[in-house]
């Protein structure tokens, strides 16, 4: 199987310079925000919005 472009780098990366560049990594194994769904205000407010200020002259 081959390699992706970033292992590549990865493992050339460690050649080079010794230092394992994985062990740099965060610890938690998923993203730790939190995450928030918009309300039906905020999303007809976003649309609303969107172009408005490109044609204030």
């Amino acid at each position: 199987m081959t390699q992706s472009q970033a292992k590549k780098k990865r493992l050339a990366k460690q050649r080079a310079s010794g230092t394992d560049v994985t062990k740099q990594r965060g610890t938690a194994p998923f993203s730790t925000h939190e995450r928030k769904t918009k309300t039906k205000q905020e999303t007809i407010d976003q649309t609303y919005k969107k172009y408005k200020r490109h044609f204030q002259e």
